[in-house]
């Protein structure tokens, strides 16, 4: 990537991962991630849109605490006893839980950490009023959860993650693109993955550079209707 297309943004190392960067948008998440010893009840549920971040800063957050992490689908499976003894705990897609054994598993892990002095995070992409939970006592519990949100990003944001997504291909785009790409794309981090892959691809198949061309192309295609 030539040198120039950088900006001005703060920016934290995933120990071992990527740079998480850090924006008006999801500063204050970051910051109760950090502040993780002081957690209410010991317990967050970090809250944002598919691509936000959430899986990034859990690994982070497990690698600094040693927590293990796993996926709310693999719930029924895991061995809850064991998994509660290790300290931190991090379910991811929590709001993907429900079923009565399902509920009543993840129930059973929360007083466990909880009861053994660990600390708990879960992720999902909405708060947890919103999660589709049956069991009372479980859902009072994880709607007296302390939050954190990671917002839609702002445009700094938008930009930080397409040249990282840009590099993470080794495509090389004139610096020029990427306000024009924020302008016109969809606002979210999904999105912005779908495109730069969009962008690639094409890019390959006509075999061509990254220009503002080949991005209008692929916009249109990618949104019909706009």
């Amino acid at each position: 990537m030539s040198e120039q297309l950088t900006f001005d943004l703060p920016q934290r190392t995933a120990q071992g991962r990527d740079d998480f960067f850090v924006s008006p948008a999801n500063a204050l998440a970051v910051a109760q991630m950090d502040d993780w010893q002081n957690w209410p009840q010991r317990k967050l549920v970090l809250v944002g849109p598919e691509g936000a971040g959430k899986t990034h800063l859990t690994h982070v957050w497990a690698d600094i605490c040693g927590a293990r992490v796993i996926n709310g689908a693999d719930i029924l499976t895991t061995d809850v006893a064991s998994l509660a003894g290790g300290g931190a705990v991090a379910v991811e897609n929590a709001d993907r839980i429900f079923g009565p054994k399902s509920e009543a598993t993840l129930f059973h892990l929360h007083n466990l950490v909880l009861a053994e002095g660990g600390t708990l995070l879960l992720t999902a992409r909405a708060s947890p009023r919103q999660w589709p939970l049956a069991l009372p006592d479980l859902k009072s519990r994880m709607e007296a959860t302390a939050t954190a949100t990671l917002e839609a990003p702002d445009d700094a944001l938008l930009s930080a993650l397409l040249v990282k997504l840009f590099t993470d291909r080794q495509l090389q785009v004139n610096p020029t693109l990427i306000p024009y790409l924020v302008g016109r794309m969809e606002r979210s981090f999904g999105d912005a993955q779908r495109l730069v892959a969009a962008l690639d691809a094409a890019a390959l198949r006509e075999n061509r550079a990254v220009t503002r061309g080949l991005a209008a192309q692929v916009l249109d295609n990618l949104n019909p209707d706009g």
